[in-house]
């Protein structure tokens, strides 16, 4: 008998604790909406499946994998069935410990608290467990993402801080009057899962769109960003108040590290919005919950899918910095405060490359894939360009396929190594932290899950 469970935690941090999203990290003064775990638990009798989707800008893997040794501990269910990922939230606070770059840390009061919760979660869906049926589909909405990175014109350049003159600019706001066209793709596509109980009670909906977030809150403010936003208005239009434990709304990010809510090509141009705070993000997650209740009527349920999982860990060299930049790192380091930078976050720079001289030659990253039937999902520990995420999809033996982003750990952003001879955000030192090849490698060996949980 097929059966499914969902249930929330609430991991909302204390007021006073930094806000992660930014350049800097302020205490916060205020929480705006909680912050949430989300789970859905999948058992066909055979196999049982978890999703645990949190409501942070990015954890690292050792966090996950606490959170996932307490799962086994209490429940016997395996690491290699439970999927983890952060939203990107960029308004949580911070659970990569004293700093992002550095390994091997002991946790802090919010990582170990952020760890129980996740599995308390999840144990939580487990005990919801009841006989269910299941069914996905697939929407479209194209107007909110934007490719974010914008080729410039001949002769214009914007400055990393490493002294370099790019002919590509992130989020080119300033840049507007010599921007030429966006390096890279979007997916328009709204894909999710549908669970209800044996008798058509909504029991959980996951939902995977490819949107980096959405930004307008209010200063010194947690929020879970236009994440918890959808979650809150798909319960409204489908959470029927019934008796049994409450339906429970999730959206998953998916690969979407280029991709940005902001339309520069057509900013300064009539008809221009500005939104108060708060307001767009409602907006955006009104339109995703509509456009999967434009699509709901037509999910093909089924009482009965088989569910298997595979995991593996990968290889990859870390990036070096070059004796170039160690020298550029100490000179800025050693400058008197009151110096004017040449670019505005060289001083940041400097000090994550002084941090990555104590990185590992190479890190084993976690690779995951599930199969639901004939729906195959994909689970990658990065901020993933669109373009790697398509490819994937393209690939895939599964008729249906998505990618979830920033899963089961956090390594930075992930640029194909075409876009890496671009350069940009994306591809600066310590943003990025892996090797140029990385994707390739990645895909191939997703490919190679694929393949075994098809068998």
């Amino acid at each position: 008998m097929f059966k499914a469970g969902a249930a929330t935690s609430n991991i909302t941090p204390p007021l006073g604790a930094g806000i992660v999203g930014g350049w800097t990290d302020p205490p916060g003064t205020h929480i705006h909406d909680e912050l949430h775990v989300r789970c859905l638990v999948l058992d066909d009798g055979a196999t049982r499946l978890a999703f645990a989707i949190v409501d942070n800008v990015q954890i690292p893997r050792a966090v996950f994998d606490e959170a996932k040794r307490m799962i086994q501990e209490t429940t016997g269910l395996p690491p290699a069935n439970v999927m983890m990922s952060a939203t990107h939230t960029h308004s949580s606070a911070s659970a990569r410990g004293k700093s992002a770059l550095l390994f091997e840390q002991p946790f802090d009061d919010y990582q170990n608290f952020l760890a129980q919760r996740i599995s308390d979660g999840v144990r939580r869906a487990i005990n919801n467990l009841e006989p269910a049926r299941i069914g996905w589909a697939t929407g479209s909405l194209p107007q909110h993402v934007f490719n974010r990175r914008w080729l410039l014109k001949e002769g214009k350049s914007s400055p990393s801080p490493f002294g370099d003159q790019e002919r590509l600019k992130t989020n080119p706001g300033s840049f507007l009057a010599d921007i030429v066209k966006p390096a890279g793709t979007t997916n328009p596509e709204v894909y999710f899962i549908s669970v209800q109980s044996a008798d058509g009670r909504p029991l959980a909906l996951l939902a995977n769109y490819w949107l980096h977030y959405v930004g307008g809150i209010a200063a010194r403010t947690f929020s879970a960003d236009y994440f918890g936003a959808f979650c809150e208005r798909i319960a409204q239009l489908l959470g029927d108040g019934r008796a049994g434990p409450p339906f429970v709304g999730i959206l998953a990010n998916g690969p979407c590290g280029d991709v940005t809510n902001n339309n520069y090509a057509a900013y300064g141009k009539p008809g221009g919005k500005r939104y108060a705070p708060y307001e767009k993000m409602r907006v955006v997650a009104n339109d995703v919950a509509q456009e999967i209740m434009r699509v709901y009527p037509s999910v093909k349920y089924q009482s009965q899918v088989e569910l298997r999982a595979a995991h593996t860990g990968l290889d990859l060299k870390m990036r070096r910095a070059t004796p170039e930049v160690n020298a550029w790192a100490d000179k800025v380091l050693a400058r008197p405060a009151h110096t004017t930078p040449v670019q505005q976050t060289e001083a940041i720079y400097a000090q994550r490359a002084v941090e990555a001289r104590d990185w590992p030659e190479t890190i084993a990253i976690p690779l995951q894939v599930f199969r639901i039937g004939g729906l195959g999902i994909a689970a990658i520990p990065f901020e993933v360009f669109t373009e790697t995420g398509l490819e994937i999809k393209a690939k895939s033996p599964f008729k249906d396929t998505f990618t979830i982003e920033l899963a089961n750990g956090g390594y930075g952003y992930l640029p194909t190594p075409e876009q890496h001879e671009l350069g940009g955000y994306e591809t600066w030192f310590t943003i990025n932290r892996v090797e140029k090849e990385a994707t390739r490698k990645i895909v191939a060996r997703l490919m190679e899950l694929f393949a075994e949980v098809q068998r």
